[in-house]
């Protein structure tokens, strides 16, 4: 799985996974373009573009200073809120939506037109399998990350006959800097879930990604591949 020649834009990818996305689609010869909010620890062979991925003037006018091979797409980008319904604020709500939904939808639409144009394109939008089952505490992320599994499927109709495909990836507990300074009863409920003996690492879900961005999976799209060592099952 190689890409050069190729371009990639990661949201969210200064750190935690999407920061391990964009390190590895680097180190398999793609031209990586990280969109965040602040940049992070250097990351060498990545260039930061400073988007906020929730307001679609941001995006546009970044997408407008990206190369034409950049047809990859990775939404990444995503944030939580967690609060029971009963408690969980207007802003609670809407924030989630803004980021994890809305954000995609910005960055599909942006670069939608290129990718058209150059009859290529690949996007993986990254989901939750909380997305799939629902979470108590989670009305809003969950929310969002099901609706990105319904874009996704949409959008692999709408782009599907101009040679773009369209995947979704819907991890569970993933082992990041943040879940690991987590108390240890939450990574130890999400083992128990697990039908693996080891709970995924930030790398096993950027190899996952990396895969459908490949023309490895030219005929795959539409999709939802879980990353969660069986905790869904």
């Amino acid at each position: 799985m190689t890409f050069k020649g190729r371009a990639a834009v990661v949201t969210g990818g200064a750190r935690g996974i999407g920061r391990s996305i964009a390190e590895t689609l680097i180190e398999r010869g793609a031209r990586v373009f990280v969109f965040d909010l602040e940049p992070g620890e250097a990351l060498a062979g990545a260039e930061f573009c400073k988007v906020n991925i929730a307001q679609s003037a941001s995006v546009t006018a970044a997408v407008e200073g990206l190369p034409d091979e950049a047809t990859l797409l990775v939404n990444n980008a995503g944030i939580t809120r967690d609060k029971s319904l009963g408690k969980m604020t207007d802003d609670e709500w809407q924030s989630v939506l803004d980021v994890n939904l809305t954000g995609a939808f910005n960055l599909v639409r942006a670069l939608a037109p290129r990718m058209r144009a150059a009859g290529h394109g690949r996007i993986v939008n990254l989901s939750s399998i909380n997305g799939l089952r629902g979470k108590f505490g989670q009305v809003n992320y969950a929310a969002s990350k099901a609706g990105l599994i319904g874009l996704t499927k949409a959008v692999a109709k709408e782009l599907g006959g101009k040679g773009v495909t369209v995947n979704a990836i819907a991890p569970g507990m993933v082992l990041t800097e943040m879940t690991l300074a987590l108390p240890q009863e939450f990574r130890d409920k999400a083992q128990a879930e697990a039908a693996l003996p080891q709970l995924p690492t930030a790398r096993d879900v950027a190899n996952a990604v990396a895969f459908l961005l490949s023309d490895d999976a030219r005929c795959i799209t539409g999709e939802v591949i879980r990353v969660d060592s069986g905790q869904y099952i």
